[in-house]
């Protein structure tokens, strides 16, 4: 028995499209005609826009599918395009090679762009404006090379670096204190948030103001719970008592007869 593998197959063009796609266009180049060249183009067209629905979204999609059509047939379709054919020049086209910038950098820690502003600084004619920008050119020198490593650097290192990467042109006078500078840029999880913060935690007082005048208690954090009396209740509850009991005391001291007259009348 011989079974057919897509190992076997023909390789398809856009494999996109599927094996019956491909066969479909090989049937097309085969018609005699070409009107029913363009017959079953037009077919297949409208076959190719219902299996990659996505090319709708790609503006004049029409076209897209029209230059597909001849990409698939290895452009030996010969039919009546609604817009120019797509040959293979046209279609296909040479990578360009990117050429990679090569710099010989003599202290790469500084990087190139230090010997771009020392090319520069040299061509200042201005005396005071040099002796500025050499300065900031030492003070970035300083700035790249802590990047680089972390343990402390001299200004004398850093001034004799200076001279030797512009050919001892720019120098510093003896003495000089270069200032260490620092880019750094405040991690995501530091930055200060706005006042929402404040809102909710006014609204969360609020809420819990509110709460602890309505007289409930929560269980467990949910939202029901038991009515709980409030102090104020408590209170007038234990006055309320309290007045009872004296009433009762004299309501009792009213109703006892009085001692020493008893005890007259039994003598």
């Amino acid at each position: 028995m011989n079974f057919d593998y897509n190992s076997t197959r023909p390789k398809l063009i856009l494999a996109e499209y599927g094996r019956n796609v491909q066969n479909m266009v090989d049937y097309i180049c085969s018609l005699p005609t070409k009107e029913e060249r363009n017959k079953h183009a037009q077919i297949v067209i409208d076959m190719m826009g219902v299996l990659n629905p996505h090319l709708r979204d790609v503006s004049d999609f029409k076209h897209k599918l029209w230059d597909h059509l001849q990409i698939i047939s290895d452009f030996k379709l010969d039919i009546d395009s609604p817009y120019p054919i797509a040959t293979a020049k046209s279609v296909k086209h040479e990578v360009e090679h990117l050429g990679y910038p090569q710099h010989s950098i003599k202290f790469k820690h500084y990087g190139f762009t230090v010997e771009k502003m020392i090319d520069k600084a040299l061509k200042v004619t201005d005396e005071p404006k040099r002796e500025q920008m050499v300065i900031g050119i030492a003070n970035f020198m300083k700035m790249a090379y802590v990047t680089w490593n972390k343990d402390s650097v001299s200004d004398e290192l850093i001034i004799q670096d200076l001279k030797e990467l512009s050919g001892y042109q720019l120098t510093l006078p003896e003495g000089t204190v270069l200032t260490k500078l620092d880019f750094k840029t405040p991690p995501p999880g530091n930055r200060i948030k706005g006042p929402t913060t404040s809102n909710s935690g006014g609204n969360n007082n609020s809420n819990s103001n509110n709460n602890s005048s309505s007289g409930y208690q929560s269980k467990g954090g949910g939202g029901s719970g038991k009515p709980r009396m409030s102090n104020n209740n408590n209170n007038m509850k234990r006055n309320n008592f309290g007045s009872n009991s004296s009433n009762n005391n004299n309501n009792n001291n009213r109703n006892r007869k009085p001692q020493n007259n008893y005890n007259n009348k039994r003598g």
